[in-house]
């Protein structure tokens, strides 16, 4: 691995601009680890045709990365080949999506297996593949969370679990948090709180958005208040072991209870184990507990969204609800589940799944057997090549690694967190008020990560927090060269502030 910068930070609120252009001339660009797999050759339309294809063909709402759009072809492990040849290390997961690698063996065969047998039925008939990953998945959930309804994607599962949840407890409110992301289903769309995701139509009817408890950006919390390996800069009143933005942020949720719901009834209540699409936001220890609490007390269910969280991503637990300390009532899940292929569950209790009973409910491709092998085999592979173990050890020390470079550069780099292989990194361009940064400044680090072969994700309601979700087999090689680049863009992005 390379060092870059060593010495004094350079890059304070105050930035010394010949400093920077000393140290700036003496780096050395941080090479790229080495992979061993050598790409096909592109046989596919040629780029100009493709973007035709786009312009013409595919729905304008679906935006591009990159003000020249990557054209990729292949994937292997955690890297993928662009049309050309070139090799970028994806710290991104197609969306937090591959698991365990692009193109798995052990994943690719177990599909090609199947389809090899048996394409499709529907559940109309039974098929062993179904059931051997039903017993699988639900074996790996505690308690009585041990009845599964296979759908396609995260959207499908968190508007079933609005669904069942209505139809239990036979009440209508629905709460989830502002700022959290659960779909874009209509039904489900409603408890999605972020106005960037939102459509001027009518949705949401029944649906109470609270406060979000953000110790970052929110009123309260700072320095003591996350669960993870580092912690915000921002001063609290907070003890170790007590925090006080908890207590705080609960009594906004009560408040939603006293003046917002009938009295006694709520249907359910969505929570992130951490917020994915809202930037990577973690919410204060013992929030959750308390939450899940006020909800059965007022007779409603509790739902952790695992869509990202899920599947070891957080390292120290299976499940991301599992560090908050609960046990839920239904579990939504996809994305990693299938390591890239459409496939997402909703487990819950059989008592509560008894509710699907009241009327006839199916999805013709839920259970579909090439989804089924798949994720089976992405089971098997967590378990044999220990993922969840590698996002702990690796996560931890990226995180490490990304918070000296918060701390050298704290006037751009306002906040480092998550846990495990699920890490986000806030830009600024004002440390003491957190004023997101600029979009045109964020792209032009964004941008020059890409260019020098690390791709990252972007997220958070300003879209200035980057979303670092990996495949999680990479190394400690693969992220401190993740690093050394974000180091390198943002040390370039502070000359050129420097400089004017």
């Amino acid at each position: 691995m390379i060092r870059m910068f060593s010495g004094t930070s350079v890059c304070r609120v105050g930035l010394n601009q010949k400093a920077l252009t000393k140290l700036l001339s003496t780096t050395i660009v941080p090479e790229m680890p080495p992979c061993d797999h050598k790409p096909g050759t592109y046989e596919g339309p040629d780029y100009t045709k493709v973007q035709a294809i786009k312009k013409q063909n595919i729905v304008p709402c679906i935006l591009s990365y990159y003000k020249k759009p990557l054209l990729l072809h292949e994937g292997h492990m955690q890297w993928l080949f662009d049309h050309t040849g070139k090799r970028y290390l994806d710290m991104f997961g197609g969306i937090v999506t591959v698991s365990v690698g692009h193109c798995h063996p052990k994943v690719n065969e177990a599909a090609i297996e199947q389809m090899n047998k048996l394409w499709h039925t529907t559940n109309i008939y039974m098929h062993p593949k179904l059931h051997e990953y039903a017993e699988a998945l639900t074996a790996k959930l505690p308690g009585d969370l041990k009845v599964v309804y296979f759908v396609n994607s995260g959207s499908e599962a968190n508007d079933l679990a609005m669904l069942m949840s209505r139809a239990h407890t036979r009440n209508f409110d629905i709460i989830s948090l502002r700022n959290g992301y659960h779909g874009m289903n209509p039904y489900i769309q409603g408890a999605t709180a972020l106005s960037t995701w939102r459509y001027n139509v009518p949705l949401g009817h029944g649906i109470h958005h609270a406060m979000n408890p953000d110790v970052y950006q929110g009123i309260w919390g700072g320095s003591h208040c996350r669960d993870s390996p580092v912690q915000s800069t921002r001063k609290c009143s907070c003890k170790p072991d007590e925090c006080q933005a908890c207590d705080m942020y609960y009594g906004q949720l009560e408040e939603v209870f006293k003046f917002s719901l009938p009295r006694g009834k709520v249907a359910g209540f969505f929570a992130e184990s951490i917020q994915g699409v809202g930037g990577t936001v973690q919410f204060p220890k013992g929030y959750v507990k308390k939450a899940f609490e006020i909800v059965r007390a007022n007779g409603g269910l509790c739902i952790s969204d695992e869509v990202q969280t899920g599947f070891g991503r957080t390292g120290e637990t299976f499940w991301g609800f599992e560090s908050h300390g609960v046990v839920p009532d239904i579990v939504t899940m996809a994305k990693g589940i299938g390591n890239g292929f459409p496939l997402a569950a909703v487990v819950t209790t059989p008592t509560i799944a008894e509710s699907l009973g009241q009327a006839l409910h199916f999805n013709t491709y839920g259970g579909n057997p090439i989804a089924c092998a798949t994720g089976l085999a992405v089971l098997r592979v967590i378990d044999e090549e220990k993922t969840q173990a590698n996002s702990l050890a690796v996560g931890t020390h990226l995180l490490k690694r990304l918070a000296k470079i918060r701390d050298e550069f704290p006037q751009f780099v306002g906040d480092v967190r998550g846990k495990g292989l699920m890490i986000g990194v806030e830009l600024v361009s004002d440390a003491e008020s957190r004023t997101p940064m600029q979009a045109p400044h964020f792209l032009e680090i964004w941008e020059e990560c890409k260019d020098r072969g690390v791709l990252l994700g972007r997220g958070g309601l300003y879209g200035n927090v980057l979303r670092i979700k990996p495949p999680m087999c990479i190394s400690k090689q693969d992220a401190d060269f993740a690093a050394d680049i974000f180091r390198l863009a943002i040390a370039r992005f502070a000359e050129r502030v420097a400089r004017k």
